[in-house]
């Protein structure tokens, strides 16, 4: 008698113990099943009760499937090219997979090249992938001449966490690569799952690049190498991605930041502190002096903290507790030693600030406040000071120091939902204003699930009624809510705002987040209407996230071309010879006169050169002047893209670039 398995919502008889393999014999665009919600391989049995649906190469369950089963093949490659090679752990990742390798010598290019071309051959070969399920014992005996791959199997055995991450769920499996002759060629210990067959991978897969690696990503461990790759369900795939990152790099901020003069990253700073050069703090002081404008308009008081202070506060605040790891050690202040050197007289710890709100609060707490202060809005730009890894600082995207343009509301609990509203339809407007207009919106929430649930401070009624306040206000804009459980922060859940750039990569950009806790915390009152004693809610916004993180997400969205109002030079004047240089000073003064920042090229160079050079700087506007140009008081207005219109008065050209520079355009 048939069995009943559910498939795509619908029951269909089926014999007990079948494989999927069996079960989709038809359907050669299956790679893998999700079985009762979890990926698995197709030779896996199924039976009564088990829900099951397919998995295809192109969609994201399959990419992560493919990628995995290349870090596979790769690894394989490398062990056949450098026996005596060591394996680590082999991932798939966002576009791609990495494996970790001991070996005696840093891969060169060379050796990717010669790893990519063995991994192909082992693609031809249509080698299959088999899941077998051991214990403990037989683990060790495949692994034996493996020393991480111990490790892990001593770890799982040992109920040391992470450990089934990396092994594989509750049992331990290795998955055996074998070639048309059913023979064993390599092996691996992996949870899976992985391709049915290595011709599946087809030719949409490159290797692209090694680096140096830590065992467990800890630098007390044993050094690796890393090799990068990236799968595609098809060679298009590949090509579209492979034009993506030409983009990408032709955009990074850190290489555009150079060549424009905006700003650098020197050594002897130190990881994550860079200086902006006077380029630079042009773009960076118009960007602050326009979101601090916009911050009066809504509503918000100005306000400035210090760098340091007493270590007790983030006691207090909850940041120490539960944010210490990503703030700087201690320093001692007041100590004082005698001509030996010996400590007489205890100091204080004081501590580098990592977030502007305990600061805010005790703003908050130097008075008494009425129900008619609120909502009580406070903004700065408060420069932090994060002790981020030397691994993760990426150049301004991910800093030590960081000017957040911070905001707190102070509100009442029943005024939360609409000052909500009110930050989240600025921050919206804002980024618009800057040339960012594609968002979604992600609700970052508490996962108390086991140790995480150690992460979080607070009831669970005060959660409970945050989260659905911000999930409310969320939906209510119409935009796509995507959940993030798990990322909230310690004190209370959030909102983020993702933005899609340019070539459509996606970045967070504001915040909001919603803290019951701090107020408490921190003692902080109000006088309600009726005499009563009440406690605000405290609501966190950050526009920008960081100014440093945001120039750098700007630099890239518009590659270093920046719109007229940001750029910081509008116009650059270039006489066609020296004899018309003086005209040219004269526009140029004019331009001054309105405002407009505005450079004349008096090098030597020849015109032509000299036209490419403002071409290559990025400048929205140059004005070029010759003999008929001075006699008709007019200029030749050439843009950006290469166009130009001839004799252009020059009233005319400096009213465009006003006009321009009022409306933000994104010229």
């Amino acid at each position: 008698m048939a069995d009943i398995v559910t498939l795509d919502g619908k029951n269909i008889d089926f014999e007990d113990g079948m494989t999927a393999t069996e079960f989709f014999a038809d359907r050669k665009d299956v790679i893998a099943i999700r079985l009762n919600g979890a990926p698995a391989d197709l030779d896996r049995e199924l039976h009564a009760g088990d829900t099951v649906e397919p998995i295809l190469i192109s969609e994201p369950d399959g990419l992560d499937i493919l990628r995995h089963s290349c870090a596979h093949v790769v690894a394989q490659a490398v062990q056949e090219l450098y026996p005596g090679s060591k394996l680590g752990i082999g991932p798939y990742i966002t576009d791609g997979f990495y494996y970790d390798f001991q070996v005696e010598e840093p891969f060169t290019p060379e050796d990717l090249k010669a790893i990519e071309k063995k991994a192909q051959r082992i693609v031809k070969e249509g080698q299959t992938f088999h899941r077998v399920v051991v214990d403990e014992d037989e683990a060790i005996r495949r692994e034996a001449n493996e020393p991480f791959k111990l490790e892990l199997i001593q770890d799982k055995g040992k109920g040391a966490e992470g450990a089934s991450v990396e092994v594989g769920g509750s049992e331990l499996t290795v998955y055996e690569n074998r070639n048309r002759k059913g023979e064993v060629v390599w092996q691996d210990l992996c949870r899976g799952p992985h391709l049915p067959s290595t011709k599946l991978i087809g030719n949409g897969f490159a290797v692209t690049r090694a680096s140096a690696a830590y065992w467990r990503g800890d630098q007390d461990n044993a050094s690796l190498q890393r090799v990068y790759g990236t799968a595609w369900a098809s060679k298009d795939d590949l090509k579209a991605y492979q034009v993506r990152i030409a983009e990408a790099e032709r955009r990074d901020h850190r290489r555009l930041g150079a060549e424009l003069d905006l700003f650098s990253f020197p050594d002897e700073l130190g990881s994550g502190l860079p200086v902006f050069h006077p380029k630079g703090g042009v773009i960076k002081r118009e960007m602050e002096d326009y979101v601090r404008a916009r911050h009066i308009e809504e509503g918000f008081e100005y306000v400035g903290t210090p760098h340091i202070s007493k270590e007790a506060l983030y006691y207090t605040s909850g940041h120490l507790p539960y944010y210490g790891e990503n703030m700087f050690p201690a320093m001692q202040v007041d100590e004082q030693r005698d001509e030996n050197g010996e400590i007489i007289k205890q100091g204080q710890p004081y501590r580098l600030k990592a977030m502007n709100c305990p600061m805010h609060n005790l703003i908050y707490r130097s008075r008494g406040r009425s129900y008619r202060d609120l909502p009580l809005r406070l903004f700065e730009f408060g420069t932090v000071y994060r002790n981020e890894a030397s691994g993760v600082v990426h150049g301004l995207t991910r800093v030590r120091a960081l000017t957040q343009d911070d905001s707190h509301s102070y509100v009442a609990v029943e005024d939360a939902a609409s000052e909500i509203k009110h930050l989240l339809d600025f921050m919206l407007s804002l980024l618009r204003d800057f040339g960012l207009d594609d968002f979604y919106l992600e609700l970052s929430t508490r996962d108390a699930v086991g140790k995480k649930a150690n992460k979080f401070i607070g009831s669970d009624e005060q959660w409970d009624e945050a989260t659905r306040t911000l999930e409310e206000v969320a939906r209510a804009t119409g935009l796509e809510l995507v959940p993030d459980p798990g990322g909230a922060a310690f004190y209370g859940p959030k909102i983020s705002v993702q933005a899609r750039d340019a070539i459509g990569r996606t970045w967070q950009m504001s915040t909001v987040q919603l803290d019951f806790n701090q107020p408490e915390r921190f003692d902080l009152e109000y006088q309600a209407a009726d005499g009563s004693r009440k406690r605000p809610v405290m609501i966190h916004s950050a526009k920008f996230g960081s100014i440093e993180r945001f120039l750098g997400v700007l630099t890239e969205h518009y590659a270093g071309a920046f719109p007229v109002w940001l750029s910081p030079v509008q116009a650059i004047m270039v006489p066609v010879a020296d004899e018309f240089l003086p005209y040219v000073e004269e526009i140029a003064q004019k331009l001054k006169a309105h405002g407009i920042r505005v450079e004349i090229d008096d090098s030597t160079d020849r015109f032509p050169k000299k036209i490419r050079n403002a071409s290559k700087s990025k400048v929205p506007y140059t004005l070029i002047a010759g003999g008929e140009d001075r006699d008709a008081h007019a200029v030749s207005f050439r843009f950006r893209d290469g166009s130009q219109e001839n004799g252009v008065p020059v009233d005319q050209a400096v009213e465009r670039i006003v006009d321009a520079i009022k409306t933000k355009a994104q010229v």
